[in-house]
């Protein structure tokens, strides 16, 4: 399979290179520096073509149909000169539902690619709303680019109407279909679009951002496992330099060692860790409700446990080299101590965020 992807060097098109190398696909490339000759000479040892390559802002808007409608129509001619059936993904704009220059001269490339369907091409058109994803340009075509940019790096962004709605797709997503239909997945050809897709409002878009940002400080992560808001979060991830990658979180010291909170969810708990130097106690207390789970990774430790009300004890005894998980219980009174000779380093879960007016920790000696 020998791939020619048109606008290689833009968003969509950096992407979909990067998924089709991994896949082992021979990938050609056309940019604005090529020729129509060398497009040509491409499209004769092509066997798919994903036209990306577009004008999204021109300072003459006489380019988006020299762009968009001519470049689309000399990809024609050649795929009529070369004799061959080669398929063609084209990434069209959903605006080309709206009366505007760039929406016409999108409509106008579909019209001259869908002729190519009466001499037997395959043509797969996606109406594509916004995309968004890494290496998209902020300030270009984008507003989650640009309110993760701006947002990442402390500056403002500019909501004008918080209430519009915007529709997008991911570029995951974007790309996983465009490398579907290249693989010979067959489709109904009426409508095709790339699923999911996500609607939020201006608003909320930039609300949601900042909080990713804020997040650093308060220790609270989103729901960033899947969804938009995963995606989103890792688009925003991404607009970070180098020297962005780190941040301190805030560490509490004394005689027994150090304790620090990593990260809280908003309804899944939080997690930490502490150290114990050799032969000092931590803990000493029960709780009601709250639950926890620990994990020795560095050093040797003993937990002892008594129940509140039937003065049953036990310990455990657990070293690093064995790892296992030590749960607490409600009702049982808990401490752990370093019982090795260098400090003891232990993981901490526990099922909710350390509230100081309830805190579910009742002083108890074990």
């Amino acid at each position: 399979m020998h791939v020619l992807v048109t606008g290689s060097n833009g968003f969509i098109g950096k992407n979909l290179i990067v998924r089709l190398n991994e896949l082992n696909i021979k990938v050609s490339t056309f940019t604005r520096k090529n020729s129509t000759q060398e497009l040509e000479n491409l499209i004769k040892d092509t066997d798919f073509i994903v036209h990306l390559a577009g004008e999204n802002r021109p300072k003459n808007e006489k380019n988006f149909d020299t762009v968009n409608n001519g470049l689309t129509k000399s990809i024609c001619d050649a795929v009529c000169a070369s004799n061959k059936k080669t398929s063609i993904i084209f990434a069209s704009s959903s605006q080309v539902e709206l009366d505007n220059a760039y929406g016409k001269s999108k409509l106008n490339a579909e019209t001259a690619l869908k002729a190519l369907e009466l001499v037997g091409v395959p043509v797969y058109v996606y109406r594509l709303p916004g995309v968004f994803g890494k290496w998209c340009k902020p300030d270009y075509n984008s507003v989650v680019a640009t309110f993760c940019y701006n947002i990442s790096n402390n500056l403002p962004v500019q909501v004008n109407n918080a209430d519009f709605e915007l529709r997008l797709v991911y570029i995951d997503d974007v790309v996983r279909e465009f490398v579907r239909i290249i693989n010979g997945v067959k489709v109904e050809k009426k409508e095709l679009s790339v699923q999911p897709e996500y609607k939020i409002k201006l608003g909320k878009l930039a609300d949601q951002i900042k909080i990713f940002r804020d997040s650093r400080k308060s220790l609270i992560t989103e729901r960033v496992g899947d969804g938009l808001i995963g995606k989103l979060y890792s688009t925003y991830l991404s607009y970070f330099s180098p020297k962005q990658f780190s941040y301190s979180i805030p560490s509490y010291h004394d005689d027994r060692g150090v304790f620090a909170e990593i990260l809280k969810t908003r309804d899944s708990g939080q997690f930490s860790f502490f150290t114990a130097k050799p032969g000092v106690t931590r803990g000493g207390h029960y709780h009601h409700s709250k639950t926890e789970k620990f994990l020795v990774v560095q050093g040797k430790a003993k937990f002892g446990f008594k129940h509140i009300a039937l003065d049953e004890t036990y310990e455990i005894f657990i070293n690093s080299e064995d790892l296992k998980i030590v749960e607490t219980v409600p009702g049982w009174s808990h401490d752990i101590t370093n019982v090795g000779k260098k400090d003891m380093i232990v993981m901490l879960w526990a099922n909710e965020i350390f509230d100081p007016n309830n805190p579910d920790t009742i002083t108890h000696k074990v």
